[in-house]
């Protein structure tokens, strides 16, 4: 086997890893597995990771098997959360559980026939039948409330460090858990649990319930998890200006996503390009010193978006991602935004929606300091507006206005849109109805 460990580690995709591990992958093919509990009907780019993890598995021969939590999903991970979730009822975990799936449908083939085919698996599937009496003899009694106390995400909540306690549903979360790798293990031969360093208590608790719910077989049982992604300034990874970053184009749009990875610093490129993508160690090293020589280029960038872009929404978007970002940087005009189709529109200007006005309010107006103050709102004051006017600094659709100007039916955009522009980089945009 190739050394799976040594690749995780040059990509920094390992935090901490049970003794025995690599000894395991380099032995032979291990069966491993990672859980993602369905708190939404879609993942955001934090949950990339684990994704690509399951990926890497499979590269190297080993099989992956991914665990959506339809039961753990009705209680909440307390791990590194300071209060407790709120508890989904049936019919949006049953939503959320199928988004998920369809998901992970995407990276990883559990229709294969080959010989370490990935599996999904749902933990409620084993769990539905299972009696409280029954988890508690037959589970709860081989863990000591010692043990489950000891872990971090336990004692830091009942010390007062986050939150105002802990419940006994949180309280019974790592066990519940643990009981998914004892029965994955027993089911499907698993060796190996993954997951983000968070995780470390839990999948530990599973690596001990293999062993002592085992009175007979193997009782081999190995943990390794990967550190959780921050910015260069320990600031959290993962959303934009418009909060959460999803796999799923309803949520985030290709284009949005594209935009997300190309607006990265150097110092976060550099380390997230080992991360989430799969070139090699030559190819990411001539890249980066590539952007050394010209920095003004944002190769690395580029490369980097391209790369996790087409992983995720494929070839065709990404393309459409690439056109809509040259189009954004090149010099446009109020020409060329007549030619635009309003999904094109909306998708490089949709976070920029401002204000909704009637064409007679419009109308009624006296003119284009009033409008962009008092009617949009563009503008805190008529005297803000009076003197982004008079200095040339408010473009209407790329076209300079004075005070002077009133907005009317004949800058409508698509029938119904005005792009304003104020100084370089602050855009609005306002839907007349």
């Amino acid at each position: 086997m190739k050394n799976l460990v040594t690749e995780l580690q040059w990509r920094g995709l390992v935090h901490d890893i049970m003794p025995g591990t690599e000894d395991q992958l380099l032995k032979e093919s291990t069966t491993a597995y990672i859980g993602f509990d369905p708190t939404s009907d879609s993942l955001h780019i934090g949950s990339l990771v684990p994704i690509i993890l399951l990926v890497h598995l499979k590269r190297f021969g080993h099989r992956p098997v991914a665990l959506v939590g339809g039961a753990t999903g009705m209680i909440g991970d307390p791990s590194g959360k300071s209060d407790e979730r709120n508890l989904l009822d049936e019919a949006t975990l049953n939503k959320n559980v199928e988004g998920i799936k369809g998901i992970l449908s995407r990276f990883l083939d559990f229709n294969s026939t080959e010989a370490n085919a990935p599996v999904l698996v749902n933990n409620y599937d084993w769990m539905k039948e299972f009696s409280f009496i029954g988890f508690v003899r037959d589970v709860g009694k081989r863990i000591t409330v010692n043990y489950m106390m000891s872990k971090d995400s336990v004692k830091k909540r009942l010390n007062g460090e986050a939150g105002n306690g802990m419940s006994f549903t949180e309280f019974t979360y790592q066990l519940i858990q643990g009981y998914d790798f004892y029965h994955l293990h027993k089911t499907l031969g698993v060796k190996l649990q993954m997951g983000g360093s968070d995780q470390w208590g839990n999948i530990t608790t599973g690596t001990e319930l293999v062993r002592r719910m085992n009175d007979e077989g193997n009782k081999e049982a190995f943990a390794m998890t990967c550190p959780l992604i921050t910015k260069a300034d320990g600031s959290k990874f993962g959303k934009s200006e418009g909060g959460n970053v999803w796999l799923t184009a309803d949520k985030t749009s290709p284009y949005k996503f594209y935009q997300f990875w190309l607006k990265v610093k150097d110092e976060d490129a550099e380390k997230y390009i080992k991360i989430f993508t799969f070139l090699t160690e030559p190819e990411i090293e001539a890249i980066i010193e590539e952007h050394k020589q010209a920095p003004h280029l944002w190769a690395l960038q580029r490369r980097l978006a391209a790369e996790v872009t087409k992983f995720v929404h494929g070839e065709e978007a990404l393309e459409d991602a690439i056109k809509k970002s040259e189009f954004v940087f090149s010099k446009y005009t109020k020409e060329d935004l007549a030619t635009l189709d309003e999904a094109f529109f909306t998708d490089i200007f949709g976070e920029f929606f401002t204000a909704e006005v009637s064409a007679a309010d419009l109308e009624n107006t006296q003119g284009a300091i009033e409008q962009l103050a008092e009617l949009t709102g563009i503008f805190p004051s008529r005297g803000e507006s009076r003197k982004a006017l008079a200095a040339n600094a408010v473009a209407i659709n790329r076209e300079k206005i004075n005070a002077d100007y009133k907005l009317s039916d004949k800058d409508l955009l698509l029938g119904k849109y005005i792009l304003v522009q104020h100084g370089k980089n602050k855009y609005y945009v306002i839907t007349v109805k």
